[in-house]
């Protein structure tokens, strides 16, 4: 049934091919902002490039009527810039999670690879990809994968940092792509599926104390920002 809805969904695309550097700036603002206006300053930071450059981009975009972008207030996707990352988005998320289940990369090496190889591939061999992998919703990191015609799967996304001493904690997505972040989440067995026990928060914004299959760890306040799910629910009595 799954695999029907998804040919079904599939839309073929009209527009024409646009730049490789097009498509990283669509989805670096879905990234930075989602339905919201990212700022120059952000693009910036999130694509590793100049202000000024970006600027210069996002006026092309707009002249593309991929963006509405207004100087001083950033960049907010238009419905075809929207659909644009969000294919982007899904022809990497997809890619993360081949190369991660048939290729044996480990999940802290899987995005510079998607990266390159998201451009190179056709909508056809992604929507084949999907079927080869049984339609997954979400990536190895937890991220959600869009479907074909651009909604996305519902994740929990509560921050470990908003729960409280005492609670349960199940991770749903780890909001990082650094493989040295993702690397020691690996270390401390913190991945999606996994349930965290939270001993205590330490005050004045200092560490978070928890258990992870019985073994005590910590984690500073800002990667328990970057840990996402669902506080378990105890059940009454």
């Amino acid at each position: 049934m799954a695999k029907n809805n998804a040919k079904q969904d599939l839309k073929p695309i009209s527009n024409p091919k646009i730049s490789n550097s097009v498509e990283d700036y669509l989805k670096a603002i879905w990234m930075t902002a989602q339905d919201g206006a990212a700022s120059t300053n952000a693009l910036a930071e999130q694509l590793n490039i100049a202000a000024p450059s970006v600027s210069a981009m996002l006026s092309k975009l707009q002249n593309l009527e991929f963006v509405v972008y207004e100087r001083y207030k950033g960049a907010s996707l238009t419905e075809s810039g929207k659909a644009k990352a969000l294919e982007l988005l899904r022809r990497h998320r997809l890619i993360e999670t081949f190369l991660f289940e048939s290729f044996d990369y480990s999940w802290d090496e899987v995005h510079d690879e998607a990266e390159q190889l998201e451009h190179a591939v056709s909508s056809q061999f992604i929507e084949r990809l999907a079927t080869f992998l049984d339609h997954p919703t979400h990536d190895p990191h937890g991220d959600p994968i869009p479907c074909p015609n651009g909604n996305l799967p519902d994740t929990p996304n509560t921050a470990l940092a908003e729960a409280e001493s005492g609670q349960s904690f199940v991770v749903a997505r780890l909001l990082s792509q650094a493989a040295d972040v993702l690397s020691y989440f690996a270390k401390l067995g913190i991945q999606p599926g996994k349930e965290l026990k939270i001993i205590e928060f330490e005050p004045l914004g200092g560490l978070v104390h928890l258990l992870i299959d019985d073994v005590p760890r910590a984690l500073s306040k800002e990667l328990a920002m970057i840990v996402r799910g669902d506080i378990v629910k105890t059940p009454t009595v």
